[in-house]
């Protein structure tokens, strides 16, 4: 595994990792570093024993976004910023379209604050658990420069008056009430995300990895499908599915009531 300065990784147990931002200080701000060093360690988890990941953070801001002192940076470039701009919104849109595609489920753990492509990362991971303290928001607006890129990840979670709502207005909204509008997975006390969170991870690092790469490809792939090519997409992967071992043993060990025994 690399050297990195501003993420931590670390191995928990039973098969789940951890990637930590751990740059309090910028309030966790996806700067064109720490774009990249996220870019690399999902590149580098694709490989290796862990099967389920977790992203989290230190301090009290989950990530604020945008270093917005780089961009006013690049303002003073003769192009006013524009190849400089196009650069970093296209890496942090593959860093965000790395964490959808990954092979491996990919929890974000939020304690505090996510805005703009701070919540744009927590709402690309696959659950989302955040503690009752934390918050979620776009507030581009705010400041004349629309979420347009968050809004994509906003816009595949939320239903479209409350993503529009969260847009237009840039004002946040809590943990318990994000949950309720199905944008987060679950809104929880400070003092039982930790438990709950590693729980759920070890639950899904249980399941055969083979079948878990496989749904995870299928559920987001179908979804952007007609309803009836979904189906023959689908109906195709339960195929392949069935005729894979870790299927046979599953069955085999449901119906014997015993515990199944995955090739990984």
């Amino acid at each position: 595994m690399s050297n990195y300065s501003l993420i931590q990784i670390n191995d928990l147990d039973k098969g789940v990792v951890n990637i930590q931002l751990n740059s309090p200080d910028t309030q966790n701000t996806l700067s064109e570093k720490m774009i990249g060093e996220l870019q690399q360690a999902f590149d580098e988890l694709q490989q290796g024993p862990s099967k389920v990941i977790i992203l989290s953070s230190t301090g009290k801001v989950f990530s604020a976004g945008h270093d917005l002192k780089e961009l006013k940076t690049a303002r003073s470039q003769s192009d006013q910023g524009h190849a400089y701009f196009q650069k970093i919104l296209k890496q942090c849109s593959n860093m965000m379209q790395a964490i959808v595609n990954h092979s491996k489920p990919v929890i974000a753990k939020v304690e505090g604050v996510a805005t703009a492509a701070g919540c744009q990362l927590a709402l690309s991971c696959d659950l989302v658990y955040a503690s009752s303290n934390s918050v979620f928001a776009t507030p581009g607006v705010n400041i004349g420069l629309f979420c347009s890129t968050p809004m994509v990840a906003l816009s595949r979670n939320a239903s479209s008056k409350h993503a529009m709502e969260m847009l237009l207005t840039g004002d946040p909204i809590s943990a318990t009430e994000a949950a309720q509008k199905g944008i987060i997975t679950q809104s929880l006390e400070s003092t039982e995300i930790e438990k709950h969170v590693l729980e759920k991870a070890n639950k899904i690092a249980s399941k055969s990895s083979k079948t878990l790469k496989k749904g995870k490809g299928a559920y987001y792939r179908q979804s952007e499908m007609p309803l009836d090519q979904a189906y023959d997409y689908a109906s195709k992967v339960m195929v392949e599915n069935m005729l894979e071992q870790d299927a046979k043993e599953g069955i085999d060990a449901f119906l014997e009531k015993r515990t199944p025994q995955w090739e990984d």
